[in-house]
């Protein structure tokens, strides 16, 4: 009865998001018509547009995860049949105090075929002596700790792929912890000969704060709904650096990870894409990652993952003229960029121009409709997720301030992170400090 009234409840959500975007179409048209100003006509043009690609894409990714819980559900789990050997391969840098727990989660999992390489990627910590007291070889699995001098997360995994036994390749961070069964559930979908990799969920493990909140409601309907809707195309646009298996010949075919990018992990499904691979998601293999805590770690790392994303981009940008030979990759690019740059780039206009309205135009209820409309939807997607995933349904509660300041916010951080793309200036990892949280 609670569930059946939660669903009633995102449906009526739904509905009065959809009745919102209508009004406040209709008033951007009558502004439009009444206006002689060429800015603001201009102005009403490019919100209009933008909302009507934001409406349009929320309710498409909707459509399509909903299609494929669906599918998952008529059909029968898929459960192994194979005995392949996985290769786990954990890079690692200064993990010490995350390394522990990590490695006993993978070392728990219900998959028996495994071999587990640790990477110590010339940690000045003690990664390496605690990793090391994990070694073991007992004939069905094995764990290995193998050191290298420090060359980034890229070459730590192919690294580890070379020395790989395994035909499959699961990479995990090391701070992440993954569920019991996430290897095993993995597995079962490379019985299909036309999937080179496979995302797991990545859900954040220390919901402690107003940030880490305002994030893992990003990850269960940001991130992990938005490939939920991809898997039902098999174009899963990003595997994951927490949790996410390959098979190791189609990673040899394109080369393995390549370094010339922030954005390793993009990088390589650009790459597998392009060659004709399919790209799956499995959202009940979950890894628990540890989120930053405050907001300047948070501003770090989305500055990072933005110029990354769009470095693969720029590195595959042929492809993005090339809708009709490669319409997959063509079609997944065209998307990531309007994602990394355009959205972020309208949102902000968007959210000026308003306020520009509000106060020009004497439009101020517009202005309050429109930040509504958005936020309701938020929490309609937000209660679909927690839904489907079984997560604390309180966290849509969050979504006021997820639409209102958590998305402005990040939005600006990709701005800046384009436009130092743009003019090429030098950034470094920034590596966070981890608090060890997924003990």
């Amino acid at each position: 009865m609670v569930s059946f009234l939660k669903k009633i409840i995102f449906i009526f959500m739904m509905i009065g998001g959809l009745w919102l975007t209508y009004y406040s179409v209709e008033n951007l048209q009558k502004i439009y018509i009444e206006t002689s100003s060429i800015f603001t006509r201009f102005g009403v043009v490019l919100v209009f547009t933008f909302t009507i690609f934001i409406i349009t894409r929320y309710l498409l990714l909707i459509f399509f995860s909903i299609l494929q819980t669906l599918r998952r559900s008529a059909l029968q789990k898929p459960k192994y049949n194979r005995k392949d050997i996985v290769t786990i391969i954990v890079p690692c840098y200064n993990e010490e105090e995350v390394i522990i727990p990590s490695l006993k989660s993978v070392l728990n999992q219900s998959y028996p075929f495994i071999e587990i390489l640790v990477i110590d990627d010339g940690s000045k910590d003690r990664t390496y002596t605690l990793a090391k007291k994990f070694e073991f070889d007992d004939g069905v699995r094995s764990l290995k700790v193998l050191s290298k001098p420090n060359g980034g997360k890229s070459r730590a995994l192919n690294y580890g792929i070379k020395r790989a036994r395994g035909n499959l390749i699961c990479s995990v961070d090391a701070d992440s912890k993954l569920d019991t069964k996430a290897i095993e559930l993995l597995v079962a979908h490379f019985d299909d000969p036309e999937i080179a990799a496979v995302a797991g969920s990545v859900n954040v493990i220390n919901t402690n704060t107003l940030i880490t909140k305002l994030q893992s409601l990003e990850y269960i309907q940001g991130l992990n709904m938005v490939k939920n809707g991809q898997a039902f195309l098999k174009l899963v646009n990003i595997i994951p650096g927490p949790l996410g298996m390959f098979r190791k010949k189609a990673m040899q075919e394109v080369g393995l990870y390549s370094h010339d990018t922030f954005a390793e992990d993009c990088d390589i499904t650009l790459a597998l894409i392009a060659h004709g691979y399919k790209i799956d998601f499995e959202p009940d293999a979950i890894a628990y990652t540890e989120a930053p805590e405050n907001l300047l770690d948070l501003l770090k790392q989305r500055y990072r993952w933005t110029r990354g994303i769009l470095q693969a981009i720029k590195k595959n940008r042929k492809f993005l003229w090339s809708p009709f030979k490669k319409p997959a990759i063509s079609f997944v690019m065209w998307y990531m960029l309007f994602e990394s740059v355009f959205w972020p780039f309208m949102q902000i206009w968007g959210d000026l121009f308003m306020i520009y309205l509000a106060f020009s135009s004497g439009t101020s209820q517009l202005l309050f409709f429109w930040w509504i409309m958005f936020t309701i939807l938020d929490i309609a997607g937000a209660m679909y997720c927690l839904l489907i995933t079984k997560e604390q349904l309180s966290l849509a509660i969050y979504s006021t301030i997820y639409r209102l300041a958590f998305i402005t916010v990040i939005n600006i951080a990709k701005i800046f992170a384009t436009i130092e793309e743009w003019f090429n200036i030098e950034m470094s990892w920034g590596k966070l400090e981890r608090k060890g949280r997924i003990g």
